[in-house]
């Protein structure tokens, strides 16, 4: 008896999910799962027609050679369409618990909303926490090995547009080197048709152009550059051409490739050191501290959207309409979306601070939910 009392005497300050919020959790999970398997199918789908159509009908491949590739390429995009999965399993879960007036028969109880909605919301954020730390970076390798693997099967060089050139920086006291890359070559580690810009640097800090050399071709290997077919002028002298010529380089043999990784490519855990070597090279890192801070930011629009779905099943046990608000509610999460591409744009362009860019679009959804929940609970 006297345990018991004591286990009374304590349960008030230790958080507990009662039958209530099981039940509600588990009818959450089961409508995630489904919204899960079809935006995956759909995904899928669409990429093995793509895959198909593209590297498959170049190369003749197999429908099994072909899923195989669309297992490395679509959860990359499944991660990204995460935030529509809890907007429509969650609004799923609780319009079946609306049809089948369990949710009448819980707030007829007197069960505040709030006792459901704010554990399904802490479940959606620990799911989004998981997303970021282990199933964002496994699609970031899976979408790395498609790169290479879709590369090896069409000869070209993995995320390589020739029409777009790359760009690094390296130095140190005494020299600086601008180096520009027509293309890259992934497979041989190499960079290809290489301009190489020297600066001497002054006693007092002022750069000086001393040189330019112009390549076929430059692999980086045990701290040198070496370069084939090249061709360097110093001001003020004739041209000179070199079938090969080493230069001292201060990068890791794996940097100059590694720092062209795209920002959504970049695994979570390497974005911090991502963004210290870019900004060492002394190149912007405005595109991957956004996408930094958007990863922080997932589990609140995880959490944001599971509330903004149940604020709108309540809302539907009052006025009834089952298709307009349904709709309503679709129409809200891909206003998010526009809105998170529009303020991603304006992170990017740095109208406002990759910051701002990234949390402003999930706490405004969060406030939004919490707003229509107070107003369906106590309005």
């Amino acid at each position: 008896m006297t345990a018991v009392a004591a286990s009374a005497r304590r349960s008030p300050h230790i958080p507990r999910l009662g039958g209530i919020e099981r039940y509600v959790l588990v009818q959450q999970l089961k409508s995630l799962g489904v919204a899960l398997a079809v935006i995956s199918a759909l995904v899928m789908l669409i990429d093995f027609v793509e895959v198909s159509r593209g590297v498959g009908s170049a190369q003749d491949l197999s429908a099994v050679r072909i899923f195989g590739l669309v297992l490395l390429k679509s959860p990359s995009v499944i991660v990204q369409l995460m935030p529509f999965v809890f907007l429509f399993g969650t609004l799923s879960a609780f319009i079946s618990l609306n049809r089948r007036s369990e949710l009448i028969a819980m707030r007829a109880a007197g069960v505040s909303a709030w006792r459901f909605v704010l554990p399904a919301a802490g479940m959606a954020f620990v799911l989004g926490v998981l997303t970021v730390t282990v199933l964002g970076p496994m699609a970031s390798a899976g979408d790395g090995l498609w790169q290479r693997e879709r590369a090896r099967i069409s000869g070209t060089a993995p995320g390589g547009d020739p029409k777009e050139a790359i760009w690094l920086r390296e130095g140190d006291d005494q020299r600086q080197m601008i180096i520009r890359a027509g293309q890259q070559d992934r497979a041989n580690a190499r960079l290809l048709n290489v301009s190489f810009f020297i600066y001497t640097t002054a006693p007092g800090g002022g750069r000086t152009f001393s040189e330019r050399i112009d390549a076929k071709s430059a692999s980086l290997n045990a701290g040198s550059w070496r370069l084939t077919d090249a061709v360097g002028a110093q001001i003020g002298q004739r041209a000179v051409t070199y079938s090969s010529l080493t230069l001292v380089s201060s990068l890791a043999d794996d940097e100059a490739f590694d720092r062209f990784a795209r920002p959504q490519a970049t695994p979570f855990w390497s974005l911090p050191n991502q963004i210290s070597r870019i900004e060492n090279a002394g190149f912007t890192s405005t595109a991957y501290r956004l996408r930094f801070q958007q990863l922080l930011a997932t589990p609140l629009v995880f959490a944001a959207m599971s509330i903004l779905a149940a604020a709108f099943s309540l809302r539907l046990m009052r006025l009834g309409d089952l298709a307009r608000m349904s709709v309503a509610a679709v129409v809200l999460g891909f206003a998010f979306f526009f809105l998170n591409q529009f303020s991603s744009a304006m992170g990017s362009a740095e109208v406002v601070a990759p910051f701002v860019a990234a949390w402003l679009p999930p706490v405004l959804t969060a406030l939004a939910a919490l707003t229509l929940l107070f107003y369906t609970e106590d309005g």
